[in-house]
């Protein structure tokens, strides 16, 4: 499918664009390399370079919430970099996204974006803020609010802060202990980040074990 637009290769900003240039956008070298987002006539490709910084914390936050699931058998599918579209309407590419709870599908392990109208939306969506972070708690928080996810982190690389949502009829307020895994304090998540900075992932996961039991 050829865009019918050229605003649509402008990247790292918003740009108004029909669904169908979003979806061929994505399919077309070099945006196909990049992470897309479409929500309310509007697209944006992320295809700057991600640093160390998003890089460790992106992994770090990952295995926080693996590690919370397992040693509190929370049934959990984690997602890295996947594409989630609601035809027509929505579309995104969380660092990272998890499906919760004892009766989500796991949705088929292809290279289709997977569909919201048929696996539902993650329960928990995140993204590392560096470049981004802005947008990230801007229209990035608009659009997943839209999604219908259940929350929606925000992990500030600089600070090593994760500002976390409780996502509710088309809305959002800030929390500071999640429900989707229930007990899991952003203050240990912080705390596990702050340790990140210095430590091996064996020590990190070490520590975080005793502290989650």
């Amino acid at each position: 499918m050829a865009l019918s637009t050229s605003l649509a290769l402008q990247t790292d900003t918003w740009v108004k664009a029909p669904w169908e240039d979003f979806v061929a956008t994505m399919d077309t070298a070099p945006y196909d390399e990049g992470r897309g987002y479409f929500d309310n006539g509007y697209m944006r490709v992320e295809i700057a370079a991600l640093g160390g910084g998003h890089a460790r914390q992106n992994s770090v936050v990952s295995k926080v919430v693996s590690l919370f699931g397992m040693v509190r058998s929370v049934r959990l599918a984690e997602f890295t970099n996947g594409s989630f579209h609601k035809t027509g309407e929505r579309g995104c590419q969380p660092d990272v996204a998890f499906y919760i709870g004892t009766d989500f599908r796991l949705p088929p392990q292809d290279n289709a974006p997977i569909d919201i109208n048929v696996y539902g939306p993650p329960a928990l969506a995140i993204e590392i803020g560096s470049s981004s972070f802005k947008d990230d708690l801007g229209a990035k928080r608009l659009l997943y609010e839209r999604l219908g996810v259940s929350e929606y982190w925000v992990v500030n690389v600089a600070e090593q802060q994760v500002i976390a949502f409780a996502v509710a009829e088309g809305g959002s307020r800030q929390i500071r202990v999640s429900g989707v895994l229930p007990g899991l304090e952003m203050s240990l998540i912080e705390e596990v980040l702050h340790r990140s900075q210095t430590e091996d992932d064996t020590t990190l996961m070490g520590w975080l074990m005793k502290a989650l039991t």
